[in-house]
């Protein structure tokens, strides 16, 4: 058999004897991998590109280990053992890659044959990858390095390895992965960690060692024995950032990025934009992003020190590491409960730095966290009021983007100074999709942005697959709450219906609720959906009905019709709205108490005290307190109906009091990163509620 370009005679010896069309990977089957193993060896660049881009893609996709990636383990070793391998640190990082999954999994006890299989191979093997972490090739030996905290199971010759490739003589970026590496092997046998902290320790303090690499012995060396972090952690890590600052040039501009362009023809915006921001949150800025992030991570509940440590980081001369201390804010803002103005105020004074990048970063966080983003109002008015609303279109990336970002955070504050900038948004069509998401927090503004948004409602064009974000523009028009919306978003309905653009219609009969009964003239259109196909969209019309016409004879046989199907959750909270003349449906939400699904109980118990009240209390408390305990996501809607409740949830008071006392936040319903905040702080004020009435 003949071999393709760049493969030795003899190389690859049974790859083509084994039955890959009979394995799988995440897209299908396995058979094209011998030419993705081939193609990695191409004299042609581009080629070996496509080919390691489809590997991960496909055969290792988003950390996964199938039979078929196990499989390929000995051809990928094999072109790493060749040094005339094109790319051959590329490979090696993906051998580490399947290894860290496959590790962590099979180390648990995870026995998939893919992972384990990978597992037991890869250890099998771990005189290579000491040999790679020795090759004459830096970048060999960088992407190498971690193989010796994974898989070399003599622990003293790990460690021995990775001391010897901690002088100075290699680059600084190898030795910060040594000190990783350590902690890692340190984790995995805990055998060798009185010798690995004490090695650690000792280059965190020797005055030879750069402050970079002191700073990662420092924090690698927690990471050995996390239980015994003491108070001087922190402020050892702060004396090494300073004299990292200390010797930081001045402040040099980052190169400006091409002007923005529209995304590819069929391709939404929205789409194009998750994608870019996606790129951005691999991106490190600095040598210390990984130092501090495993940092912060190992300091966890401790949000004074963490405070500290990134009050020290967001006053650096380093943009890269401002920039990185934004997101890491982020990360404690969504995950600890507590006073956080004086963070945010720091951050806001990063709105305007004179690097773009850092800036937007900041403006970013800001609109995510409305709920407390308030200390930061006058700081983001300041910016967009110094740029113009003109800035809004301008073709430079990162400036469209700080003052996009800032002119939403302002309107998610309901601060009108935001208006300038969402009017030339919708009339230049310039990323108006972004402008539309926040235009309903400015109802003071409604005479105008009415208007606009009604006539962009009225272009969109249903038959078109992506067409023209009207889920977006109902949402907004809801908001707005104009009477004189009613014509168009019930013209809007009947076209979605009729195409049966069932994500259209569900928003339509929402903004037609939000109406309430003004909206009555809509009755018609909303009844000929509560037979709809789409059981969703029956609910939503089910609820609007209710909402709008109040008629208890006409709805209530709906729901209970509803209450047998999936949408069985959206029919118990009608049936509660209802009330006691909902008693009917007593017996099948009773049923539903024993529901495996931890949200159908809380939806029927929280109906149930509404149809009967204090009769039910100790089984609708039993349930809605064991769904809670089950499934932290239910808090919400469990605090609402305790404080329904009233004097009748006292039995509920230890878990209330607990829940106010916990430092983490609450989980978001559905990952969108305006709940995680928003969603904890409406927790939190319905708990209070509760206790009131208790």
């Amino acid at each position: 058999m003949s071999v393709g370009p760049g493969i030795v005679p003899g190389m690859f010896s049974g790859l083509h004897a084994i039955d890959w069309a009979s394995m799988h990977h995440a897209h299908g089957s396995a058979e094209e991998i011998p030419a993705l193993l081939e193609a990695m060896r191409s004299p042609d660049a581009d080629e070996r590109s496509r080919a390691l881009g489809d590997f991960y893609g496909s055969v290792h996709h988003q950390g996964g280990v199938y039979p078929s990636t196990a499989a390929s383990l000995p051809f990928l070793l094999e072109l790493v053992g060749d040094p005339a391998t094109p790319d051959r640190h590329k490979i090696v990082a993906l051998l580490i890659s399947i290894a860290e999954a496959a590790v962590a999994r099979y180390d648990i006890g995870y026995t998939d044959a893919g992972y384990a299989g990978a597992a037991v191979f890869l250890r099998s093997h771990a005189d290579t990858f000491v040999d790679l972490a020795g090759d004459a090739a830096c970048r060999v030996r960088q992407a190498a390095i971690p193989g010796l905290g994974l898989l070399v199971d003599d622990a003293d010759r790990a460690l021995n390895s990775l001391q010897d490739r901690s002088a100075r003589e290699f680059c600084l970026a190898e030795r910060l992965l040594v000190t990783r590496t350590t902690a890692t092997l340190a984790e995995r046998l805990p055998a060798i960690v009185p010798a690995a902290t004490a090695w650690l320790a000792g280059l965190a303090v020797d005055p030879a060692g750069e402050p970079e690499f002191r700073l990662a012995a420092l924090i690698h060396r927690a990471r050995c024995t996390p239980d015994t972090i003491s108070d001087d952690l922190v402020p050892a890590a702060i004396g090494l950032l300073r004299e990292i600052a200390d010797a930081a040039p001045p402040e040099q501009p980052w190169p400006e990025p091409p002007p923005v362009e529209p995304p590819a023809a069929g391709v939404p915006p929205f789409v194009a934009a998750a994608f870019e921001d996606l790129a951005r949150a691999d991106l490190r800025y600095s040598l210390t992003t990984d130092l501090l992030r495993t940092l912060h991570e190992l300091l966890g509940p401790r949000v004074s020190q963490r405070t500290d440590l990134l009050v020290e980081q967001l006053s650096s001369p380093e943009p890269g590491v401002r920039l990185d201390a934004i997101r890491m804010t982020n990360d404690l803002l969504r995950s600890r409960r507590g006073d956080h103005s004086a963070l945010i105020r720091l951050v806001a004074t990063q709105v305007d730095a004179s690097n773009l990048e850092v800036a937007a970063e900041a403006a970013a966080l800001l609109e995510s966290h409305p709920s407390i983003a308030a200390p930061a109002r006058e700081a983001l008015a300041a910016l967009v009021a110094a740029h113009g609303p003109d800035v809004w279109a301008t073709p430079r990336r990162h400036l469209r983007r700080v003052h996009q970002k800032a002119v939403m955070a302002l309107a998610r504050l309901g601060d009108g100074r935001a208006l300038p900038s969402l009017l030339v948004a919708l009339d230049s069509d310039v990323d108006a999709w972004l402008a539309v998401q926040v235009a309903g927090e400015l109802p003071q503004a409604a005479d105008q942005l009415v208007p606009r948004l009604s006539d962009r409602l009225r272009r969109a064009d249903l038959s078109k697959k992506w067409p023209s974000n009207p889920q977006g523009l109902l949402s907004a028009l809801a908001k707005l709450g104009d009477p004189a919306t009613l014509p168009l978003i019930t013209d809007t309905l009947a076209a979605a219906a009729a195409r049966e653009k069932w994500d259209v219609a569900k928003p339509a009969l929402a903004a037609l609720r939000a109406l309430g009964p003004a909206a009555a003239p809509a009755l018609a259109e909303i009844r000929s959906l509560v037979t709809a196909d789409d059981t969703w969209t029956r609910a939503e019309a089910v609820t609007t009905l209710w909402a709008i016409g109040g008629d208890r004879d006409e709805v209530m046989p709906l729901a209970l019709a509803l209450l047998e199907t999936f949408a069985l959750r959206e029919a118990a909270d009608v049936l509660g709205q209802i009330g006691p003349a909902a008693a009917v449906a007593l017996p099948r939400l009773r049923t539903l108490l024993a529901a495996d699904y931890e949200w159908n109980r809380v939806h029927a118990a929280a109906a149930i005290w509404d149809i009967a009240g204090e009769p039910e209390a100790p089984v609708v408390l039993d349930t809605l307190l064991q769904a809670w305990q089950e499934n932290s996501v239910t808090g919400n809607h469990v605090a609402a109906c305790l404080k329904r409740m009233g004097t009748a949830a006292a039995p509920a008071l230890p878990q209330i009091l607990a829940e106010l006392a916990r430092l983490e936040t609450g989980e978001a319903f559905d990952g969108d990163p305006f709940r995680y905040i928003d969603t904890d702080e409406e927790l939190l004020r319905e708990l209070a509620g509760a206790l009131r009435g208790v």
